[in-house]
């Protein structure tokens, strides 16, 4: 038995479409996984946590890998945008109607970043708008896309939880040469000496799956609908 705490979000939209092939490889291991909300250090009670962190630091005594990261970025349902009109420049968003994650409602304000790329280097613009309170903020990941989906309002989500949506196009990415916050995940486990052989080779399959870096796969997947580099 392998124990996993990981981000309900990621776990649905991501780690479980994976699973078929880990257990192919592995048969003779069975997960447990548990998904009460977000996750920022390994638990102890867990073979391996998967971790998703902002802009703050890992905190903790533990191990920790980098899987991948994972931008937030504006997308709605083609039907909000037939109704009420994409947005063309931030400032534009004030007008709309919005689906944030809680946090961001609790700021009241939005930052969002745009990279240039240069010759020799990229340079990383920003524009922090004041917003009106959103028509949703929550906690909860899924019910913004499904709200998303049913034509709610402007969504922020992860690349990870909007890239089928936008693939199959229920989604639309709007102002697409901006992004909002970046997210870090890790798969990390309590520090000790001796790895079991179980916990080993599942870090070791998310490290592949997912790329094992810094960089952002679904972005450089969304980036290709629009007919853009990564």
């Amino acid at each position: 038995m392998l124990r996993v705490l990981c981000p309900p979000a990621f776990a649905a939209h991501q780690l479980a479409k994976h699973l078929p092939r880990f257990q192919q490889r592995y048969p003779q291991i069975h997960l447990e996984i548990a998904t009460p909300g977000p996750v920022s250090a390994a638990d102890e009670n867990f073979d391996v946590s998967i971790l998703s962190i902002g802009q703050q630091p890992l905190q903790g005594d533990f191990v920790a890998r980098p899987l991948a990261c994972s931008s937030f970025i504006i997308c709605a349902a083609p039907q909000y945008l037939a109704r009420r009109g994409p947005p063309l420049q931030p400032q534009d968003l004030i007008g709309h109607e919005g689906l944030l994650p809680a946090v961001s409602a609790v700021r009241r304000e939005l930052t969002l970043y745009r990279q240039t790329p240069l010759p020799g280097a990229d340079t990383v613009n920003t524009v922090t708008l004041p917003l009106p309170p959103p028509v949703l903020s929550t906690t909860q990941i899924d019910l913004i896309l499904a709200a998303a989906l049913a034509g709610l309002g402007l969504a922020g989500l992860p690349t990870f939880v909007a890239e089928q949506a936008l693939a199959d196009g229920r989604l639309q990415r709007v102002l697409p040469d901006w992004r909002g916050v970046t997210l870090s995940l890790y798969a990390a486990m309590p520090t000790r000496k001796n790895v079991p052989a179980r916990t080993r080779v599942f870090i070791d399959f998310l490290v592949e799956t997912f790329g094992g870096n810094r960089e952002d796969p679904w972005l450089a997947s969304a980036n290709a609908l629009l007919g853009r580099s990564p």
